[in-house]
């Protein structure tokens, strides 16, 4: 099948020409001048040397700039590797080794990195992230098999090195589709999103994408006095963004009693969302319908739920059974089967109600890594024509065909003959006076729970702990649990 994921966004860019784009700090482009500027871009690219096939590496911000460039990428038929902007001097050679790239674009500060960095002086050509404005329009796109390389994205990594996700054009097509069925922007949409991979869909649905003014490098300085401003100014109908940022949003929301009108659709992802926080989403933005997506960097969407569903989920003695994450979506096909850490070539599901680890399979699940065999071995089962993702998450169905939760499959563990999710530990802990975050270990001493939080009663706190059971244990306070570096939601458990 002939097909160039560009197509996508050229569509949309003849129905909606004059329409904002994207808004970043003040810049504005449209649908029209975007269009102009890719193709400029493009032509930059192929005078340079880059051609149909090659890997480009891209180190740029979330911004115009970034998605002039990988639209670019995309309409010649290169591939775009793309690099989060919180990575590490040790993540980047990582990675850079990992796709061995022709190509390297990047803001300044990455430019003179690569003076110092083995892995970025290696790559042979070097890209300008400003350069294009002079170069005249290659309004042609390349003729690419869907199953061309579009775009190679990261995991964290937190469990070991970090795997190259390969996203073909016709892959990316049905990931489109699949979110676009989920999420459903409109065309006419004002869509403030922190989610690179969401902006892109808005690009191809004729909806103006606003970039949230904070650092995603540093998240937790995140002024939420700023985004109202921003949302107010622009009449945001939609967000789509991390549990934080919603988060810190609803916050300061509630706190300063603001309203925020124009405000109709929140979407969030990319960690989980406990009861207690699901509430406050719902008292705060009380007038819109806030939806929680549940996937990974290989299979997104999974299901969806709605914030107001999860609030209203039922506990036992202050412990959830499982997080609930709504029915999966029509497309994916989700079973649950005894976790090993061993590479499997067999899918024996489990019965309902069972807990094990959630395996997935459909068009918009991820069939490749790229150049990795070893993390193809080891994260898929190939049975008959059916390709399984297993997500390395622990969960159950109950007798509705709804999917539940537990936690990371490596984080479970046995006491007293008890399976143990910590998962479901640190919702309780989230419900503790002034802890805002915390988690339960086994040790070769015992029961340990880390905790975090600030005024916290410490005696009141552990007299609450002694309810769940687990005799004897013991109490680690931290100033701050190292979380995820991506959306600064999850625990971090391997750094902790």
């Amino acid at each position: 099948m002939d097909f160039n994921i560009y197509s996508v966004f050229e569509d949309a860019a003849k129905k909606y020409g004059d329409r904002i784009a994207i808004i970043e700090d003040g810049k504005k482009i449209n649908y029209n001048n975007l269009e102009i500027a890719v193709n400029k871009t493009t032509q930059y690219f192929y005078d340079k040397g880059i051609r149909k096939g090659d890997r480009v590496l891209v180190f740029v911000p979330m911004g115009i700039e970034l998605y002039r460039i990988v639209l670019a990428l995309f309409k010649m038929g290169a591939t775009a590797v793309f690099l989060d902007e919180w990575v590490s001097v040790k993540r980047l050679k990582v990675c850079c080794r990992l796709a061995n790239c022709k190509g390297f674009i990047g803001i300044r500060k990455a430019r003179l990195m690569g003076w110092f960095i083995k892995e970025l002086r290696q790559v042979p050509v070097k890209l300008h992230d400003k350069t294009y404005d002079t170069y005249n329009q290659k309004t042609q796109s390349e003729e690419t098999k869907g199953e061309l390389p579009a775009l190679i994205t990261f995991t964290t990594g937190s469990t070991g090195t970090p795997k190259a996700a390969l996203r073909t054009h016709a892959f990316l097509k049905e990931q489109f589709d699949a979110l676009i069925e989920e999420i459903n922007p409109q065309a006419g949409d004002v869509d403030m999103t922190t989610l690179p991979i969401v902006l892109l869909i808005n690009l191809g649905a004729g909806a103006t994408s606003i970039i949230a003014k904070f650092n995603q490098k540093k998240p937790e300085l995140l002024k939420a006095s700023t985004i109202v401003e921003q949302i107010q100014n622009n009449k945001v109908n939609r967000i789509t963004a991390s549990p934080f940022f919603l988060r810190k949003l609803a916050d300061h929301v509630l706190k300063h009693d603001i309203k925020l009108p124009s405000l109709k659709y929140a979407f969030t992802g990319g960690a989980p969302v406990f009861p207690k926080e699901a509430s406050i989403f719902n008292q705060a933005l009380a007038n819109t319908e806030t939806l929680v997506a549940y996937g990974s960097t290989e299979a997104e969407p999974i299901s969806l739920i709605t914030a107001k569903e999860v609030a209203e989920q039922k506990k036992s003695n202050g412990l959830l059974k499982g997080l609930a994450v709504g029915a999966p979506y029509h497309k994916t096909r989700t079973k649950i089967i005894a976790w090993t850490d061993h590479a499997l070539n067999e899918l024996h599901p489990l019965e309902q109600g069972a807990v094990g680890e959630i395996v997935v399979a459909g068009p918009h699940v991820l069939k490749q890594y790229f150049n990795n065999p070893e993390a193809l071995k080891r994260n898929k089962i190939i049975v008959d024509d059916t390709m399984w993702h297993r997500t390395g998450d622990s969960g159950f169905f109950d007798e509705e065909g709804k999917l539940f939760l537990t936690g990371r499959c490596k984080t479970l563990f046995k006491y007293n003959d008890q399976l143990v999710c910590p998962f479901l530990i640190e919702d309780f802990i989230l419900n503790l006076d002034h802890v805002t975050m915390g988690t339960i270990l086994k040790k070769d001493s015992g029961i340990e729970f880390v905790l975090e939080g600030k005024d916290a009663d410490k005696q009141q706190i552990e007299k609450e702990l002694r309810n769940l059971k687990f005799d004897p244990f013991t109490v680690r306070w931290m100033d701050r649990i190292p979380r995820d570096p991506r959306h600064n939601s999850k625990i971090d458990y391997a750094q902790l």
